[in-house]
């Protein structure tokens, strides 16, 4: 079992910098891929990027390529997102999630495969 816990959300300024945290309790990571999804009020969850525990490879959405950087430490068992540049369009509750996956695919770009998720924090940007 995988409990995840986010935080780190608020309201930003657009152009401004967040960075969320996503902390993981129960059993090791090293064969999980880990990922941030978001979601928008009438919108689907997103995809918005991924990293491979074990190997730090890490995966963008075309939306945040550039200005979001998916990070994680080992020692804390911490999942990081660093939202530089935000745009009102970032707002949404934004989710870590884990699967037990050793190596990405496209596949991990939707929230179907994900075996565990965490209750999600809010982030809005103002224009």
């Amino acid at each position: 079992q995988v409990h995840l816990v986010e935080s780190g959300g608020g309201t930003v300024q657009a152009g401004g910098s967040l960075r969320l945290s996503c902390v993981s309790s129960g059993r090791s990571l090293n064969s999980y891929t880990m990922s941030w999804f978001r979601q928008s009020p009438g919108k689907e969850r997103e995809f918005a990027a991924s990293i491979t525990w074990q190997e730090d490879n890490t995966y963008y959405a075309e939306s945040v390529k550039g200005r979001f950087t998916i990070s994680r430490d080992k020692t804390k068992n911490t999942l990081y997102l660093q939202m530089n540049n935000v745009e009102p369009g970032d707002t949404a509750v934004y989710f870590c999630a884990a699967v037990l996956r050793y190596k990405f695919s496209t596949e991990l770009m939707t929230p179907g495969p994900y075996d565990y998720w965490g209750q999600g924090t809010q982030v809005t940007v103002s224009s």
